[in-house]
């Protein structure tokens, strides 16, 4: 175990119980509701597996966003929305690791694609103003956490004019125009 961990250890067993209401995942936003699917996967894990090193960040990795790709996008998507959330962090919501508004015609990203700098991917601010990929890190002793990698196909772009300044500026923007979303769930344990 690192120092960090070994600093956090006896706080993540003291919060072990601790888990957020899932009903305040972005999975069941009312805002993003739609029941079209769109396929989702990542060659670095299965649907439920383990979420490796590689992509986790502070002391577990060098936190590399995993590959992902895509199918089953529906006509008429103007735009997709991903979003990275931790739905086991001890708080009181799920905890936003990543926002992000990709363009449609793009079948996947490759490993590493979701970094603060490319140009090509708008991020919305998450975790105290944070953009880009922002990587699994569990709480030490706190168990196992269930990371959901979320993809929204919606039918008009979000104008890159308009403000967006968190999860609330983004589920307002989205509201009614979600036509196909898929999930893709890691875990990670420390």
């Amino acid at each position: 175990m690192t120092v960090l961990g070994t600093i956090l250890y006896p706080l993540g067993r003291l919060l072990r119980n601790k888990r957020p209401d899932l009903a305040l995942s972005v999975r069941n936003a009312p805002q993003l509701a739609t029941t079209r699917t769109i396929t989702l996967t990542s060659p670095a894990f299965t649907h439920g597996g383990e979420i490796p090193d590689r992509h986790c960040s502070l002391d577990l990795g060098p936190n590399i966003a995993p590959a992902l790709a895509w199918s089953g996008i529906p006509a008429g998507t103007a735009q997709l929305l991903f979003i990275l959330e931790d739905i086991d962090v001890p708080m009181n919501r799920p905890g936003l690791h990543t926002i992000a508004l990709l363009d449609p015609a793009t079948p996947g990203l490759a490993e590493g694609d979701l970094t603060p700098d490319n140009k090509a991917i708008r991020y919305v601010p998450c975790v105290r103003g944070r953009t880009g990929y922002l990587g699994p890190r569990p709480l030490p002793g706190h168990g196992l956490h269930h990371y959901g990698f979320h993809l929204y196909a919606l039918n008009t772009p979000i104008p890159a004019d308009h403000p967006l300044t968190g999860l609330p500026d983004i589920l307002t923007a989205a509201n009614g125009h979600v036509l196909a979303d898929a999930f893709l769930e890691g875990t990670k344990r420390d």
